[in-house]
């Protein structure tokens, strides 16, 4: 991830930078500070498409719950066993999910049409996911130890970094399910690594990981991955790792170019902008 801090804005203000456009959700990557201190406008996406990375989430959950995705290689390998596939059925479950935003409000709205019940945590509860769909807020502590299923939606930022700890995870069921579409920096990776090891935790299922910014949307397949605590993670079976492509459908893309383009567009016109994130006075 391109990391926009005080240096790199000095430097684009030098230039006559007036308007950077994140062609994304998060902004964590962003000195706002600074950015207001040189007079430059931070625009992003918020919310390109939340069912992408919802239908996403759920997609990796149902993959590594049934092993699809080994059963796959196995088949193409002419190997019919049934061996080590064994899942669970959804129904009757509990799922938990953390952020209740745009993508968190879809996935529940998703879950609950595999008949489980819905928890949820959010310091912002939705009075719309209560009323219409049931789903009741919690706090952390009881989400953590009611829940067979832990989906992640929680933006990046002080109090959510590395939420998901040593401490965090020894309150979950025994068995437990993590997917994180989120921010990777939401879960300390040694404490996952620890918790697979125990086998307290039952698979994780990762779209984002905490040092990403080094290997994912690149090709390694010809060299040596020096990360090992994502190489580590790629041993166990019971994790699915994907590149940070819950966004990656053609209508994200497509709202992503159109409020990018709208931006550029209003800053011509002397327009209010789409999704600015500049900090104001």
């Amino acid at each position: 991830m391109d990391k926009i801090d005080g240096a790199c804005l000095e430097q684009l203000s030098q230039l006559g930078i007036k308007l950077i456009l994140l062609r994304c959700a998060g902004y964590n990557n962003v000195d706002l500070v600074a950015a207001k201190s040189f007079n430059i406008t931070i625009t992003r996406v918020p919310a390109y498409s939340p069912h992408a990375v919802a239908e996403h989430a759920f997609g990796l959950f149902l993959c590594l719950n049934r092993k699809i995705h080994r059963a796959y290689h196995r088949v193409r390998e002419q190997n019919f066993s049934l061996n080590g596939l064994l899942g669970f059925d959804i129904e009757g479950k509990t799922i938990g999910i953390i952020g209740t935003g745009k993508i968190g409000k879809v996935t529940a709205q998703i879950a609950k049409g595999f008949e489980v019940k819905v928890i949820a945590y959010d310091i912002c509860p939705s009075t719309e996911l209560t009323m219409t769909f049931g789903i009741q807020y919690v706090d952390l502590p009881t989400l953590f130890s009611q829940s067979d299923i832990i989906s992640l939606h929680a933006p990046l930022l002080p109090n959510t970094y590395r939420m998901i700890n040593a401490a965090a995870i020894q309150q979950m069921k025994q068995g437990v399910i993590i997917i994180n579409t989120s921010r990777g920096k939401v879960i300390e990776t040694q404490a996952l690594i620890q918790g697979l090891k125990s086998g307290h935790i039952g698979g994780v299922a990762l779209d984002v990981y905490e040092e990403e910014e080094n290997v994912f949307f690149e090709d390694f397949s010809d060299k040596i991955l020096l990360d090992d605590e994502l190489s580590r993670l790629l041993t166990f079976p019971n994790v699915l790792i994907t590149a940070h492509q819950g966004f990656f459908t053609h209508e994200s893309l497509t709202e992503i170019a159109r409020v990018t383009i709208e931006n550029i567009l209003r800053l011509a016109k002397n327009e209010p902008f789409l999704a600015e994130t500049t900090l104001t006075s």
